[in-house]
């Protein structure tokens, strides 16, 4: 199709950065090598984010693998600040969150994208990202550019803590043509299934507890999310 301006292609870089944004399996972690090319090759980010992301392909490569996967969970797995589920940013109530799943899925199934994992979220980050590495390059910026201000904010909470995994988020702000910036991180964010973990909020530097007298309402309602669906 017509191409409105000239934007030079990524869907390789799309798709090493939604390998980054995994869990570091054994297979993840046996294709470093050839992920580091795929973003040497297509050249889509400047040559000091592709250092920066190079320097963590070879931590993953090479740090003990019990290390490079505890480090993940610690990352991502623990407070909502950083979750790489894009809707719990922003929606609090799960029914909302289960509409914009929806809305999401359709968007999917409308351009001939359909998951093949059938336990993970449409919303999860890695996805995401999976879909528009499918898209025409113009395509793929607007849909990213519409997350931007929620991915800015996990990549705000992720330089705050010196993550190596900044730079993942850094590069899909580059490729949406949005500028990284600091931004604030709400203190208190919704925690629609506070009870199912509280162990979450061990050492975690955001607010856990919602205080009372908070606008946004807050449901306490389960899913039909299954209960190791986050770990």
């Amino acid at each position: 199709g017509r191409q409105i301006m000239k934007i030079k292609p990524f869907s390789q870089t799309l798709r090493v950065l939604s390998a980054l944004l995994a869990y570091p399996s054994d297979a993840m972690r046996a294709a470093t090598h050839e992920l580091s090319n795929a973003l040497q090759s297509e050249a889509a980010l400047t040559k000091s984010r592709i250092a920066e992301l190079d320097t963590l392909l070879r931590q993953i490569a090479t740090l003990d693998p019990y290390d490079v996967e505890e480090r993940y969970v610690q990352t991502f797995d623990r407070g909502r600040a950083t979750s790489l589920h894009v809707f719990e940013h922003v929606h609090g109530d799960s029914r909302e969150r289960g509409q914009a799943m929806v809305d999401l899925q359709k968007t999917y199934a409308s351009a001939g994208y359909y998951m093949d994992s059938a336990n993970e979220l449409p919303d999860y980050l890695p996805m995401v990202l999976e879909f528009a590495s499918t898209q025409t390059p113009d395509l793929a910026r607007g849909f990213l550019s519409e997350t931007a201000h929620i991915i800015n904010a996990i990549h705000t909470a992720l330089a705050k803590r010196d993550s190596p995994y900044a730079s993942v988020l850094a590069a899909v702000l580059d490729i949406a043509g949005v500028k990284p910036e600091m931004v604030a991180v709400p203190p208190e964010e919704p925690m629609d299934d506070v009870w199912a973990e509280p162990a979450a909020f061990d050492g975690c530097s955001v607010a856990g507890q919602a205080k009372p007298g908070q606008t946004q309402p807050i449901h306490f309602v389960k899913t039909d999310r299954q209960p190791g669906a986050q770990a």
